[in-house]
């Protein structure tokens, strides 16, 4: 076969094969909006984004007994698996004492941070009415609710944590 031939017919197999290329593979299926839904667990500062649930501090007592604890101490103080939930200085600072009360700018960021990654052996295993229940704990502890305060989607977010513009909003829109 000449060197001109052997081109051109090279040259066909590549336009074939971009042809078929530019189609995809064909793997898989569409994703939708409700395959999405299971995975979308973001929860905004404004409270966009909690689920349907309620807890009281009185509750959430009795889990942060079962779940928590152990790597954060008795009534979150702390201990050497976990970081003090409670007390630290009045501002966070880079020295450490980061505390809910001093470093945390919104509850929600609360709520958030447990239902995704605590308790650390069992991530994202608590429902919704014990994440509410152990937020609540953590709040009354720190005393920014009260012990008898229901937590819930409207509820959580009107809590006014003592550091709230101690950030610089890195997206304000989103808020």
């Amino acid at each position: 076969m000449s060197t001109p031939k052997v081109l051109l017919a090279a040259a066909c197999v590549l336009v074939g094969v971009a042809a078929g290329s530019a189609q995809g593979p064909k793997l898989g299926k569409p994703i939708t909006e409700a395959d999405i839904a299971p995975w979308d667990l973001s929860i905004m500062p404004d409270g966009a984004g909690l689920p349907a649930g309620a807890g009281t501090a009185a509750q959430g007592a009795t889990l942060y007994a079962e779940r928590c604890s152990a790597c954060h101490g008795d009534n979150g103080k702390g201990n050497e698996h976990g970081a003090a939930l409670v007390g630290g200085p009045a501002r966070a600072s880079l020295d450490g004492g980061k505390t809910i009360k001093n470093y945390w700018p919104y509850a929600t960021t609360i709520f958030d941070f447990v239902r995704r990654a605590m308790p650390y052996s069992e991530p994202n295993s608590l429902s919704s009415d014990e994440v509410y229940a152990i937020t609540a704990y953590i709040l009354a502890l720190n005393e920014l609710i009260g012990q008898g305060d229901t937590m819930n989607a409207q509820t959580l977010p009107k809590v006014t944590m003592p550091n709230r513009d101690g950030f610089i909003v890195r997206f304000p829109d989103r808020i």
